[in-house]
């Protein structure tokens, strides 16, 4: 896998950010956990210069609240991930072929079969690890987008 040739990442939330488990307090509010090294790891991406967002169609405002924590542009309540993805490329003038999609989850499939780099977490379900070039190590809110972000920027600080 040429890292090099990524410009620009995509993620998931629910399952990439969180471990995909949700706790639901007896007011109904929904809370999530999240790993607080990734926040490090996107920091080393956004000194390269790579444009990154969170596309999820998950509809809980926490999405919101830890974008807005990582200073990460993001879409939630998507309906139609592609269309975002798509979207997302245009503005950043960046070909799919170009673009990491990191994912866990049947919902990701149309995202990761458009991108020229399709990864997936460790615990992601067997129909996305199939369609990706890589599986990360970490699962999803265990540290996966930091092992993700400083591949990159290993890969990057060290000319590969």
């Amino acid at each position: 896998m040429n890292l090099k040739k990524i410009q620009a990442v995509v993620f998931d939330f629910d399952g990439v950010f969180t471990n995909n488990r949700v706790i639901v307090r007896e007011d109904g509010n929904e809370s999530v956990i999240c790993n607080r090294s990734d926040g490090l790891g996107i920091e080393r991406l956004r000194k390269l210069n790579i444009p990154m967002v969170i596309i999820s169609t998950e509809q809980n405002p926490v999405v919101s609240m830890r974008a807005k924590k990582l200073k990460l542009p993001e879409k939630h309540g998507v309906k139609n991930k592609k269309i975002e993805l798509e979207k997302f490329a245009s503005s950043v003038n960046v070909k799919l072929k170009n673009i990491v999609f990191i994912g866990n989850d049947i919902n990701d499939l149309e995202c990761m079969n458009s991108v020229g780099f399709p990864i997936a977490v460790a615990d992601a379900f067997e129909e996305i690890k199939e369609v990706s070039i890589y599986t990360l190590t970490r699962n999803g809110g265990d540290g996966a987008v930091r092992e993700f972000c400083d591949l990159i920027y290993q890969s990057y600080k060290n000319g590969e």
